[in-house]
């Protein structure tokens, strides 16, 4: 069975990374972060979920979106693999923040990645100087 907890640890690293990377089309205040336990996914680190335009209409609620990391995979990587797997899921909140999801290719490649956490660390270390 899955178990599912909020992630205030990941929620805050997420909305810092939201802040030094400028991506100002994310509303922090509508994404969640939890952790899930449980998985028998031996591959998936982490999933970006939205809410459907039809739950949205549905119970009058503007867009949310979640990111689910799988405690058994992403606990066990180094500090640096989990901001970018971070980094990764945020990159696939299109800037519509409409509840849809920005493919891998052309949008979220490993290369961009690695281009935003450099980025990240570059802010990181202006903020920290």
């Amino acid at each position: 069975m899955i178990r599912y907890e909020l992630a205030e640890d990941i929620g805050a690293e997420a909305r810092e990374i939201i802040r030094k990377l400028e991506m100002t089309h994310i509303d922090c205040s509508r994404v969640v972060c939890v952790r899930s336990k449980g998985s028998a996914s031996k591959r998936i680190l982490a999933r970006c979920h939205g809410l459907p335009k039809i739950m949205q209409h549905a119970l009058k609620i503007k867009p949310h979106y979640i990111i689910e990391i799988i405690s058994e995979q992403f606990d066990k990587l180094r500090g640096e693999e989990q901001t970018k797997v971070l980094i990764h899921e945020l990159m696939h909140i299109p800037h519509s923040f409409g509840g849809g999801f920005r493919s891998h290719r052309p949008y979220v490649t490993k290369k961009k990645v690695d281009k935003m956490y450099e980025r990240f660390l570059r802010a990181r270390k202006t903020d920290a100087g």
